[in-house]
């Protein structure tokens, strides 16, 4: 009889249980740089620049960070310029940031490049940068493809896997 007892307390504390953690909210996403991370949002660029990247509008953004004197990822940042223009305006809003510590190496290399200065924007602190260790550029320069909610659905994006992630979506 006492087994009986003990065995319905269990059974009720089993359900109390299995409700509670049925009824708990859905776990929150970490903020990272790798895919299915909330991407870290980036404030205070000496351009006024600023970026959350949840947009209720269903648009995607593609981070891409670059240098100078990095000349692949400066290549990367050209070519994903001019893929960007293919898309219907509006699919995606392209935040391109360098991290060249001078302003005019910048502005040069952005004339140079003949890249629209509406979506280029410069961190000065270079190496030294929060942005530089959030998004874990000390392996070398990355960009990202971020979903309306925030979440990177794809880093290390070319121009090529961004037309099809973009024709998949």
């Amino acid at each position: 009889m006492e087994i009986m007892k003990v065995s319905a307390y269990v059974l009720i504390a089993s359900v109390a249980l299995l409700e509670m953690s049925a009824g708990s909210k859905k776990a929150r996403l970490i903020e990272g740089a790798n895919p299915g991370d909330l991407a870290p949002r980036i404030e205070f660029l000496e351009n006024g620049g600023n970026a959350g990247f949840h947009n209720p509008s269903g648009r995607y953004t593609l981070l891409n960070f670059w240098a100078a004197y990095d000349a692949e990822s400066r290549a990367r940042n050209v070519r994903l310029a001019n893929e960007i223009s293919k898309f219907a305006p509006g699919k995606i809003a392209f935040r391109s940031i360098s991290l060249d510590e001078k302003e005019s190496i910048f502005s040069e290399t952005v004339k140079i490049d003949k890249l629209d200065r509406s979506t280029q924007y410069q961190e000065r602190a270079g190496k030294k940068s929060a942005l530089y260790e959030k998004y874990g550029l000390e392996k070398g320069f990355k960009s990202f493809l971020i979903d309306d909610k925030g979440v990177i659905i794809a880093a290390d994006v070319t121009p090529e896997r961004l037309t099809e992630i973009m024709e998949r979506n």
